[in-house]
């Protein structure tokens, strides 16, 4: 039996989050049916018919599931290919040696030194996560790791922008690396020799989506 490409690899995978999704939706949608909808009220109190608030509710359930499996489906797709290319590497966890809690730091590839962490898009707004984050880098950093960041979408408001800006001046400042957006893209298609970004989108264009 001949060896799957890493196109195939991650044709599949996208295959199976798919279906996942459609799956859990449509549950949640059946499950919606039986929900109580006496807070509808408040809807029609502030102008929204009964029907537009059924339709936002599941579109807003519907949403949640997308966005969970769209950031899982792209982190384990960016990490098959650097396991392609460094097949040695692995997700690895690390003794917080900062603090008490958590017990664990999660690199989520570690090769050689270089320590990757992979994040589909960080939205928060929370100033802590610059806090938790900075105890975190510091961590590995200890063991002689290099805390390597990629970030393939950046977010749209001014706090969450802001506090990416901080956790970019906090890589460098440990000797680390931070790569966001087309850099993210640029950075794992040069580290692995894979153009992850033309593979999704010759999967999307397969699909017949717009």
């Amino acid at each position: 039996m001949s060896k799957k490409t890493i196109k195939q690899k991650i044709f599949e995978l996208a295959q199976k989050y798919s279906d996942t999704l459609k799956t859990k939706i449509d549950e949640r949608v059946i499950e919606m049916k039986s929900d109580d909808n006496s807070h509808y009220l408040i809807y029609r109190v502030l102008g929204i018919s009964k029907k537009e608030g059924e339709d936002i509710d599941i579109y807003q359930n519907k949403g949640r599931f997308l966005y969970k499996y769209a950031g899982s489906f792209l982190e384990e797709a960016a990490t098959l290919c650097f396991k392609e290319k460094f097949p040695n590497g692995s997700k690895t966890r690390v003794d917080n040696n900062q603090g008490q809690r958590p017990k664990t730091y999660e690199i989520d590839f570690l090769n050689n030194n270089d320590a990757i962490e992979i994040k589909w898009r960080d939205a928060t707004t929370d100033g802590d996560h610059i806090t938790k984050e900075h105890t975190r880098v510091k961590a590995i950093k200890s063991y002689n790791y290099k805390p390597i960041r990629i970030m393939f979408y950046y977010p749209n408001r001014t706090q969450a922008i802001s506090i990416q800006e901080t956790l970019k001046t906090l890589y460098t400042g440990v000797s680390g690396e931070y790569y966001s957006g087309d850099e993210a893209w640029d950075y794992l298609k040069s580290y692995t020799g894979i153009d992850l970004r033309k593979i999704l989108e010759e999967i999307a264009d397969k699909r017949g989506v717009k």
